[in-house]
């Protein structure tokens, strides 16, 4: 069963879901909204924030301020130059996520991320859906030799293959996500068929759900299937203003995420055989052979004199009902005595 490590936090199916609280950038380009999203996050149970770095220069062409987003009106250029961090203020945001007991890690869009990312000490790197064919960078990154998280949206398995061999390669602790990178996700979309197909073509690696729909359904869904990693955008308040609010959950949603796929989770596995615990409701539940007529010595047992009845503390189930019938008793019984096999001639 596989597991990585990302500081003290073991991840994999053994381990309580992973619930990573992407602040991303809905906080705007604002250290303090940034730190804000935090307190929210801490008091609702999160145990590793993450943000995303960017380096505009490093990352994007000029060409870039040519594509606007679908869910924006302005170019992405424009979008990540407003919301992007300085490096002194995602020091301080890393190290007040910190402060609290919690993890930080972000997403590196350019080299020069990562090697911000490295030289700030983070624990692992969360790679995005755009940067997983983007092999040159996965290179550069997996030479930190850090665990490393990679959502896969609008790739295949043959080019996620590519990243997994460099990850392993480099014996690089991983994750693949499961993404769908419209925002929001429709239902029909989020395919969790594809995230299976992941468990099954990439059996090292821990498995999990980055995603963007507008609920936690889809999330306690693959919970359900085996998933061991959770990702959400993650806001504050929903009231607040960004091209990643409409599929953010808030502070309510997150405890409500934590808590149940904790429980989810717990549900998973089993074999379809009764319960030591069940055994209380088996004795009144379940029916043993009763007497439904008194019954002389030597006489034959028939469904005229014998039924099947709750509670099932009687010596003989009622599967062994029909085996009895024809039978003879040795000896007399009352009406409504349960059935024993002593009661039988052999």
């Amino acid at each position: 069963m596989s597991e990585i490590k990302i500081k003290d936090r073991l991840i994999g199916e053994a381990h309580k879901p992973l619930v990573i609280v992407e602040i991303g950038i809905n906080h705007g380009g604002s250290i303090e909204v940034a730190l804000k999203m935090v307190d929210a996050a801490f008091k609702s149970g999160a145990e590793i924030i993450k943000h995303q770095t960017h380096v505009v220069a490093d990352e994007m062409s000029s060409e870039a301020k040519k594509i606007i987003p679908k869910n924006a009106n302005a170019s992405i250029y424009d979008i990540m130059e407003e919301c992007a961090l300085s490096l002194e203020d995602e020091i301080h945001l890393k190290e007040y996520v910190e402060s609290k007991g919690m993890i930080f890690i972000s997403t590196p869009f350019s080299r020069a991320a990562a090697d911000r990312l490295e030289s700030m000490g983070v624990a692992a790197f969360k790679i995005g859906s755009g940067e997983c064919n983007n092999y040159p960078l996965i290179k550069h990154i997996a030479s930190f030799r850090k665990p490393m998280i990679v959502s896969t949206g609008m790739n295949d398995i043959s080019s996620i293959r590519k990243t997994v061999e460099i990850l392993e390669e480099n014996n690089i602790e991983y994750a693949l996500l499961h993404t769908t990178n419209l925002y929001p996700t429709p239902a029909h979309l989020v395919r969790f068929g594809a995230m299976q197909e992941i468990q099954k073509e990439f059996p090292n690696a821990v498995i999990g759900l980055s995603d963007h729909t507008i609920s936690n359904l889809a999330c306690f869904g693959a919970v359900a299937l085996g998933a061991s990693i959770l990702e959400r955008h993650f806001t504050d308040s929903l009231n607040r203003v960004g091209p990643d609010i409409l599929n953010s959950m808030d502070p309510t949603a997150l405890k409500e995420l934590i808590q149940g796929s904790n429980e989810l989770a717990i549900m998973r596995g089993g074999e379809k055989k009764a319960t030591t615990e069940e055994k209380v409701t088996i004795d009144f539940a379940f029916a043993t052979v009763v007497t439904i007529n008194t019954i002389k010595k030597g006489e034959k047992f028939s469904k005229d004199n014998l039924w099947v009845k709750r509670p099932g503390t009687g010596d003989i189930k009622a599967e062994d009902y029909e085996s009895i019938l024809g039978r003879i008793a040795n000896k007399s019984l009352q009406l409504d005595q349960h059935l024993s096999w002593s009661d039988i001639d052999e």
